[in-house]
């Protein structure tokens, strides 16, 4: 059975005369409220919202003058009312709802600002508990924001302080009228606000400290972007979420959709290191083509590039400490598409400003999401995001153990190797990277790839250390790291033929640590 619509006019214009207030957030209400009433608009407010209109001198209907009820229960029931909802919900077109309130004595609202708890703030406070969240849920303003947007075809809903300067603009342009074309896009953008908050209070409830896994995905995310394109030219793509959290962009142009997806695998990958000496990381399609951590980040960045000076051109460099102007320029003798970092001195701010197609961008460190989703057919995969490569212990399981600059160099490269494409073969020596071999579907070819790189630049391997993102099936692999110069590697064993590799390795004198954990990286 459904409800049969009435046929009644829809009137383009409509003239407020009285509007309700009621609001958590009152960041600019009282320029606001002072606008209105010089339209001639009654003021109807409730509570903290009513006495802060008053203390500015404005003149306010008490809601508990309109209800003729008081505040109950703490001021948890103050609007829920037939003589606020019956003016929000009642349409002037239908005879019925003229009798309704005429019989009752309840006066049309044509104009309703209200805003919500800040129940999604509370409970990302990490001593949030039942008693403070429920307490932030908030009742009265979402029933009185439905109603509004409900009836939007004889009211205006403002859900937002954002929509108060857009709301006295047109007033001023309108004549004191609100058109139905605003009228409809902010009853759209009220709906979308309560079915975030209603998606915020379900998943808090729904979270179990047993499972670190909702037990339904539901997505409220605005769109913040639309890109020029998607992958390729002819893909349409957009971009949404609260990047502002995460990255600032500081200069130049608009972020593509490969720019976004580069931007994520940079600062996952410096992530790594915030805590550690200089580094830099060059990028290429979300590989790293280079990683070093030195006494500066300028050597840092020479170091890096030295492990492969072809590949980084229309790049990106990220670092874990501010861009100095001795980096700016060392980095300006190649096109980098972005330059990521925690902060820019303003020199090199200013320098690096000079070329217009480089995106300079600054990001927070330590603020990586906790959860992937990545789309698949039929559905969603959902996964708690990889922590990080250095909290994972090492094991040694060879005759010899690695020296103390053996182990900072296997730290250094397990970190780097997370961030590769599987499957991933890292070398490394003194904190830099000599080679990276990437998302080959043999391990030996990935090996091969990265000796071959290094070698391309000179580098050289002797005295070296070896990572694998995950286990060596066969000691082939780590019989040609050791031919390439390799003395210690770092795997997070678990091979059927793992005493094979162990043999091969003490045969050759190799160090070799497990990890007991692989960092796939699809």
């Amino acid at each position: 059975m459904t409800i049969e619509p009435l046929n009644i006019p829809t009137p383009d214009l409509i003239k407020p005369r009285r509007a309700l207030l009621s609001v958590f957030d009152k960041q600019c209400l009282i320029p606001f409220a002072q606008e209105l009433q010089s339209f001639d608009i009654e003021l109807v407010s409730s509570g903290g919202t009513a006495s802060h209109l008053r203390e500015a001198g404005l003149e306010v209907t008490d809601v508990a003058e309109v209800t003729k009820s008081p505040s109950i229960l703490g001021g948890r029931v103050k609007t829920l009312h037939p003589a606020i909802h019956g003016g929000i919900l009642a349409r002037p077109g239908v005879e019925s709802d003229l009798d309704d309130l005429t019989t009752h004595g309840i006066a049309p609202f044509e104009l309703v600002i209200v805003n919500l708890y800040p129940f999604e703030d509370v409970v990302k406070h990490p001593d949030v508990n039942d008693s403070l969240a429920v307490e932030n849920i908030d009742i009265g303003g979402p029933a009185m924001i439905r109603a509004a947007a409900k009836n939007f075809a004889f009211v205006t809903v403002v859900p937002s302080p954002n929509d108060y300067q857009m709301i006295l603009e047109v007033l001023q342009k309108s004549n004191g009228h609100l058109p139905l074309t605003l009228r409809r896009q902010l009853a759209l953008a009220a709906f979308k606000k309560t079915a975030t908050y209603d998606h915020a209070i379900a998943t808090y409830l729904d979270a179990d400290t047993d499972d670190p896994l909702p037990k339904e995905i539901h997505l409220h995310v605005p769109r913040t972007d639309v890109l020029r394109y998607g992958e390729n030219p002819h893909q349409n793509a957009a971009l949404y979420g609260n990047q502002q959290d995460f990255y600032t962009k500081l200069h130049g142009k608009d972020l593509s959709y490969n720019n976004l997806i580069d931007l994520d695998a940079a600062i996952e990958l410096i992530s790594e290191f915030s805590d550690a000496d200089p580094t830099v990381a060059i990028l290429k399609h979300t590989n790293p083509c280079g990683v070093s951590s030195a006494e500066s980040l300028l050597t840092a960045w020479h170091q890096a590039f030295e492990t492969d000076t072809q590949s980084p051109f229309g790049g990106i460099t990220v670092m874990n400490q501010a861009c100095t102007l001795a980096l700016a320029n060392a980095i300006d003798n190649i096109f980098m598409e972005l330059i990521i970092a925690p902060s820019f001195e303003s020199d090199a701010l200013e320098f690096l400003k000079l070329k217009k197609n480089r995106r300079l961008i600054q990001f927070k460190l330590d603020t990586l999401t906790q959860y992937k989703i990545r789309n698949v057919l039929g559905g969603l995969l959902y996964q708690t995001t990889d922590t990080a490569a250095d909290d994972d212990p090492m094991t040694v399981v060879t005759a010899r153990h690695p020296t103390k600059s053996e182990l900072k160099d296997l730290s250094f490269a397990w970190r780097v190797a997370k961030h590769v494409k599987s499957n991933a073969i890292v070398y490394a020596k003194n904190q830099q990277t000599l080679g990276i071999g990437a998302g080959q579907m043999s391990r030996v070819d990935a090996s091969e790839i990265a000796v071959s790189k290094g070698k391309k630049s000179g580098l050289n391997f002797d005295g070296c250390v070896v990572a694998s993102d995950a286990f060596f099936p066969f000691p082939d692999g780590l019989i040609a790291a050791a031919d390439s110069g390799a003395v210690a590697a770092i795997q997070p064993g678990g091979s059927i033929r793992d005493t094979e590799v162990i043999s091969a390795a003490d045969e050759r004198a190799i160090a070799m640590v497990f990890t007991r954990k692989r960092h796939f990286r699809h």
